[in-house]
Parts: structure tokens; sequence; C-alpha cells
């Protein structure tokens, strides 16, 4: 069940255009962290997700934009074998889903996780680097939903 509180305003939720904006720059920034771990060479469809979350905070891309580019990030996923590409691949679609529905940034981080965990990093080491990097304005939201979710 989607937590109601990551509803946007504008379809009768409690979420502030701002505090949406804040989360998909949030996720972009938590998928951009570990872009690094899928290979030497970052699958073209990866960076272009990332570049239309963007494109679409600034208000120069469409929610479909973003729909079409997360199904371009999830088929790179669907395309790969080795499983840290395949959750980077993943946490990048969920970044720029983030502009459809907010509460797939909360995938985005859990996909970060499962990336650095299958590259043989420090989970807990990403997980600090999320939440610092998580706006004031934001930040209890995202922990609350994290914590029910059990993420």
């Amino acid at each position: 069940m989607r937590d109601k509180r990551f509803i946007a305003e504008h379809r009768g939720g409690p979420l502030k255009k701002e505090q949406h904006y804040q989360l998909i720059t949030w996720a972009c920034d938590c998928s951009e962290n570990v872009l690094h771990l899928f290979g030497e060479k970052i699958d073209e469809r990866l960076k272009n997700a990332l570049n239309v979350a963007k494109e679409w905070k600034q208000g120069n891309a469409s929610v479909g934009d973003a729909r079409k580019a997360s199904l371009g990030a999830i088929a790179v996923a669907n395309e790969s074998s080795n499983l840290t590409a395949i959750a980077v691949a993943r946490s990048v679609g969920h970044a720029v889903a983030t502009a459809h529905m907010a509460d797939h940034s909360l995938g985005t981080t859990l996909y970060a996780l499962k990336a650095v965990k299958n590259a043989g990093k420090s989970i807990d080491a990403e997980r600090k680097w999320q939440d610092e990097q998580l706006p004031l304005e934001i930040k209890e939201l995202v922990l609350t939903a994290r914590k029910s979710r059990k993420i």
C-alpha cells in the first residue's frame, strides 16, 4: 500500500511541489553515487534517465518523458546478468520514476544499497551517506517511511 504522504498536492495529497523536487534530487544523487558500480561503460539509457529526471525538475520534461526514461533504465536491468549492474539500473529507474510517483525515491535508495552490497562495499556507509544527503524539509518523511516499510 502506498504511503499517502507521498501523493502530490495536485493529485489530492499533502506532498508539496518543492518536497517532490527535493525527493527527485535526492533520488538522483543516490543513484549517481553508485553509478560507477555499473561497470566501465555506463549505458547511455541510464545517463539519459538521470538527465530526464533533472529536466523534469526544471519543468523541461513531462511525467511521460520520465516514465519512458524509467522504462529504458529498467530495460538495462533486464538485459544484464550482473547483479550489481542490475541493482544500479533499477536504482536509476526508480530515481526518474520519482517524477511520476514520489515514493519511488525510496526504491532508488533500496536498489543503491543492493548495488553496494553486491559490489562487496559497506551498506552501512552507503545508508549513512544517503541520510546525510536528505534535505531537512523531507528528512522526517523519508526516515519514517523507510522505518514503516522496514527498508
